[in-house]
């Protein structure tokens, strides 16, 4: 029944365009319920005709007492990245992004985070499809992850659904799921509910934002966003949908909350162009390298234009930024003249002057192209004083000492480099405070979420909302695995749902848990020992050792004196031991670590990790 009383108030509305939804929804959704009004619908008193309207809304309001609307977020609240959402009704449930995270410094050797996809899982019958909003990795890149649990279709613009492709390939998920170009301002059936997508400016094309239009009433997912009334790509923020959609009631709104604490407005990405004017003047004469995110084509698009109005080749270095680009220029979104790009083992055919590099490594990764260039260890790239290096993005939380290491070491090699506090090379793809407070303005909701934030973000954000004459108590600042429920009369957090990081390491998925980065940081701050010993268990006595094995604790050959005591002190204690306790090998291993670290400690005030293994002789 549900899905069939959203058939028909859309085709109602497209009747009534001045009063509801747009003409494109309606033509969609209408076609799939023209002609089959059920009794259903008939009975809950959902009329064509405007002299009923206020009996439909008396009966409506029933309906949607019964059919209430989960708003549950699994990741991007309270953090930033892994963003994913689910929103359920009745019998169907459809996810918004599926990303990832990076790991922090606590994370030893994880090499990414994804969500926990357990609710999903439970739920997998009621799942309709994934609606995603752009192609960065915290949106995109943990879809491979469920899509190998989970089969189910995937929509999303154009260049969005190729960089999810060649994730997919990298899976070997290639062909073994749906995936549908939609248009902004279409909209996608997910059974009670039709999803309609809205252009948004971000920092990389084909962003949109989403009205979810639900039983109990319109929920407005803006995505990331910022507003940009002079975008690289011309395709300016389509703030008149979202300010159509307020002026006929939106129950909810979840916005980008990223930004939240920065006043004013974010500047355009021309801005960074202005900037490449008078840089790459003051490069005549010197090659110039230029780092940034492999994603950001609008950057990489004004980086060729000045490539090519002063005469240079282009070389793309890093794996991600090749695949971007290449993706980009294969869809019509990078536009490059024939000749400008070059293979990079023709770069010194050219000379030094006439040569733009592209690459990677803008936040310092330790693998990525700049950091390898910077400290000497690039097959292709010598930094030398000849080169001008710009860094145009801005270091995310947590990056900054790496991204300063190669800022050194860069400077060390001679080179001039350039970043963002020197110039503005680089402007944000989220909206500042003015502009949450314009989306908050147009929308108009009933009840708002802030998203994509840390806490403190989500909090300024809920500030903000506050300032503008929002109800305290018609605002959620929510966490992970909440359940936000909404029957389109009230709003609250009715439940949890398993939700939190699941951490990838290599080809394993969620095998290290919280014991395995605490072994793993203990091992990087205070090194290994290892006790070997040989048990003949026939006669219960020890036939060979103790030997002592130190990885990460101090040098053998430098400590010889402490570890020969410490082996005295083992063959001491084994000599104490009694059959009973030889043949109880548990019990002699922790006997024996216990003896150790005791005395580790009192000489040297560390705790290494300590290992005793006892071999059957």
């Amino acid at each position: 029944m549900p899905a069939e009383l959203v058939s028909e108030k859309i085709e109602k509305k497209k009747q009534r365009p001045k009063e509801n939804a747009p003409a494109a929804v309606a033509k969609k959704v209408s076609a799939e319920g023209s002609g089959r009004q059920s009794s259903a619908v008939r009975a809950a008193g959902v009329q064509r005709a405007p002299q009923r309207q206020s009996s439909g809304e008396r009966n409506e309001k029933q309906l949607r007492a019964k059919t209430p609307v989960k708003i549950i977020p699994l990741g991007g609240l309270g953090e930033i990245g892994k963003n994913m959402t689910v929103i359920e009704c009745a019998n169907d449930m459809f996810i918004i992004d599926c990303g990832l995270a990076f790991p922090d410094s606590e994370m030893l050797g994880v090499d990414l985070v994804i969500p926990d996809f357990t609710y999903v899982e439970r739920n997998a019958d009621k799942l309709r499809g994934i609606v995603l909003t752009h192609g960065h990795e915290d949106h995109i890149g943990g879809l491979a992850y469920l899509l190998k649990k989970i089969n189910t279709p995937v929509y999303g613009t154009r260049l969005t659904l190729a960089l999810v492709e060649a994730k997919l390939k990298e899976h070997q998920l290639t062909g073994k799921v749906q995936l549908n170009v939609v248009q902004p301002r279409r909209t996608i059936r997910m059974g009670c509910m039709a999803v309609e997508l809205i252009h948004v400016n971000h920092s990389i094309p084909d962003s949109v934002g989403m009205a979810i239009h639900t039983p109990a009433g319109v929920i407005v997912h803006t995505g990331d966003f910022k507003v940009d009334f002079s975008p690289i790509d011309g395709g300016i923020i389509d703030l008149g949908r979202f300010g159509e959609l307020g002026s006929r009631g939106v129950l909810a709104l979840m916005a980008d909350s990223t930004n939240a604490e920065r006043a004013g407005y974010t500047p355009t990405e021309r801005k960074v162009g202005e900037s490449f004017d008078k840089l790459f003047a003051e490069a005549e004469g010197k090659r110039i390298i230029i780092a940034t995110f492999s994603s950001n084509i609008h950057r990489v698009q004004q980086i060729i234009d000045h490539a090519e109005n002063s005469g240079r080749k282009v070389a793309i270095f890093g794996r991600s930024m090749v695949n971007v680009i290449t993706i980009a220029r294969e869809l019509g979104y990078l536009n490059v003249k024939d000749g400008t790009i070059i293979d990079i083992d023709l770069m010194n055919r050219f000379p030094a002057e006439k040569i733009v590099l592209i690459t990677t490594g803008s936040q310092g990764e330790p693998m990525s192209a700049l950091t390898r260039m910077a400290m000497g260890d690039h097959k292709k790239v010598s930094i030398t004083p000849q080169d001008f290096i710009i860094i145009s993005a801005t270091p995310i939380p947590g990056n900054e000492k790496y991204v300063t290491r190669v800022v050194n070491e860069l400077m060390k090699s001679g080179a001039r480099v350039v970043y963002e506090r020197m110039y503005d090379v680089h402007v944000s793809g989220h909206a500042c405070q003015e502009e949450l407070k314009l989306m908050l303005s147009l929308v108009k909701p009933k009840y708002f979420i802030p998203v994509h934030g840390e806490y403190k973000h989500l909090k300024k954000h809920a500030e903000l909302a506050m300032g503008i004459g929002m109800e305290r108590d018609h605002i959620i600042v929510g966490q992970i695995g909440d359940v936000i429920e909404t029957n389109g009369i009230d709003m609250r957090i009715t439940g949890q749902a398993p939700a939190g990081r699941v951490l990838v390491d290599g080809l394993g998925v969620g095998d290290v848990g919280s014991i395995v980065l605490r072994d793993r940081k203990h091992l990087a701050q205070d090194g290994l020992i290892i006790i070997v010993i040989g048990i003949d268990r026939a006669e219960n006595d020890v036939v060979s050792g103790p030997e002592l094995i130190s990885r990460g604790f101090v040098y053998v050959r430098e400590a010889e004196e402490l570890m020969d005591e410490a082996k005295l002190l083992l063959t001491e204690t084994l000599d104490q031991c009694n059959a009973s306790a030889l043949r109880d090998w548990n019990g002699l291993k922790g006997r024996l670590r216990d003896v150790l670290s005791d005395y580790i400690f009192q000489k040297t005030k560390r705790t290494p990790m300590i290992l005793p293994i006892i071999m059957e002789v």
